[in-house]
């Protein structure tokens, strides 16, 4: 059944950066992984200044014009400077020393004695005297970000980035592994408190996106996993036990979650559950077109709110090595495509004409699955008229025999009595009193 050929393709090359450094990349970066796009980035806006055309070319227009961005743009420089300054102190700062401090010893060997995961622990050894420089420049990281909130959103992520980057040097002592569990615990510790001030920023059109995305995600609703070629047993897909139905709450949490690496975790756990249905549905493993194709059916099913948004805040906050690598790399990725092809689906990538694709979009055709729900509750109802037939038949049928054999009883109790009367005409009973012999 599962043989026919699939709607929906992916290579595992095609979820990797395509400037081939072996990471994991993402169409909101062109395919790129976040390292290698923030590289391209800075490089295409290196060479925008270098040809920006130099006053006085094109008449006095363009010098008012060109002096007017140059004052901009060292505006603009002077208050990033001035929130580096204020994060990290002076660039000397920024260099590592060449012995840790005897209270950074004491700091480290706390850190290395934190389980996987245990933020609550994190916050308590944050509070301690030997965490105070640590604690300073996140708090004042914190502090500067919430005071240059109207910073465009693409600069609020590049500080945050640099931040990351610069605060990895402070557990450079602590084994790989540890440098990675303490620098998720300081991305929860600021993210969750710049979340307000980030999310969904005025700077960006992520609103209008995430109600375009809504609408389209509503006029999909037709589409069923026959479609996309999802191989999932159709019986298991009823209403009150739909086995995705995990999935589908766990990508809606998402957005409840503030810190980025608690929205991947919702990711991941979707993902992990589409994967169980897939191994439920069928004895071989599950490839990556299935794996797509049923995340793109949860996403349908689901239609997180402000599913742009989250991917977008995921994107620019998170930290690097969670997008780029590891399982939370490859279920965003998945994720971040499966809403790419969403918003590109046409009538072939679902095996439909043009003309059959705009009948289903337009409401003009009804999708096989719902012809075959109201097939099967018309069948249903027509058994269950059965049934309840059948039944109260049969509860005729007792309520007859109980009277007859009410009938019955009520006739051997009558030929009782009369046999009792005639033997009694027959041979009726005296009964005579006598008295005993007297004793002298």
């Amino acid at each position: 059944m599962w043989a026919e050929p699939r709607g929906i393709h992916v290579d595992q090359s095609e979820l990797l950066c395509k400037d081939g450094c072996g990471y994991y990349g993402n169409p909101a970066w062109q395919g790129c992984c976040s390292k290698c796009w923030r590289e391209r980035s800075r490089r295409a806006q290196a060479c925008r200044q270098d040809s920006s055309p130099s006053p006085g070319v094109e008449g006095g227009s363009a010098i008012t014009f060109s002096k007017f961005e140059e004052k901009k743009s060292t505006e603009k420089g002077r208050r990033v400077n001035t929130m580096k300054r204020l994060f990290w102190g002076p660039s000397s700062s920024l260099k590592k020393p060449n012995e840790p401090t005897e209270s950074q010893s004491a700091a480290l060997k706390a850190f290395q004695s934190l389980q996987p995961g245990d933020f609550t622990n994190f916050l308590k050894l944050l509070r301690k005297p030997f965490s105070q420089s640590l604690q300073s420049r996140c708090t004042a990281f914190v502090n500067t970000m919430e005071a240059y909130h109207d910073l465009p959103v693409q600069k609020q992520s590049d500080l945050v980035q640099d931040f990351y980057q610069s605060i990895a040097g402070h557990f450079s002592s602590l084994s790989e592994e540890q440098t990675v569990q303490m620098m998720e615990h300081i991305e929860k510790l600021i993210m969750t408190r710049l979340h307000k001030w980030v999310f969904c920023h005025d700077s960006s059109d992520d609103e209008q996106k995430d109600l375009a995305l809504q609408r389209r995600i509503r006029s999909l609703s037709w589409v069923t996993p026959q479609m996309l070629r999802v191989p999932i047993k159709e019986e298991r897909l009823e209403v009150n036990s739909d086995p995705l139905l995990p999935a589908i709450t766990a990508i809606i949490e998402m957005d409840a979650r503030r810190a980025p690496q608690d929205k991947l975790a919702c990711v991941s756990k979707c993902s992990q559950s589409v994967f169980r249905v897939l191994a439920s549905s069928s004895s071989e493993p599950a490839s990556a077109d299935d794996f797509l194709s049923g995340m793109i059916l949860v996403v349908l099913k689901a239609n997180p709110p402000r599913l742009h948004s989250n991917t977008q805040y995921i994107t620019r906050f998170g930290l690097p090595h969670s997008l780029m690598a590891g399982e939370s790399g490859y279920c965003f990725t998945n994720l971040c495509c499966a809403v790419a092809f969403i918003e590109k689906l046409d009538g072939p990538a679902l095996n439909l004409s043009a003309e059959e694709f705009e009948g289903y979009m337009q409401g003009q055709r009804v999708a096989p699955r719902e012809a075959e729900t109201d097939c099967e509750g018309l069948r249903r109802a027509r058994k269950n008229r059965q049934l309840l037939a059948e039944v109260a038949s049969r509860q005729e049928q007792l309520a007859e025999g109980a009277q007859a054999l009410q009938a019955d009883l009520a006739r051997w109790v009558q030929a009782v009595q009369t046999q009792v009367e005639e033997i009694q005409g027959k041979a009726p009973l005296n009964f005579t009193c006598t008295e005993p012999p007297s004793q002298s």
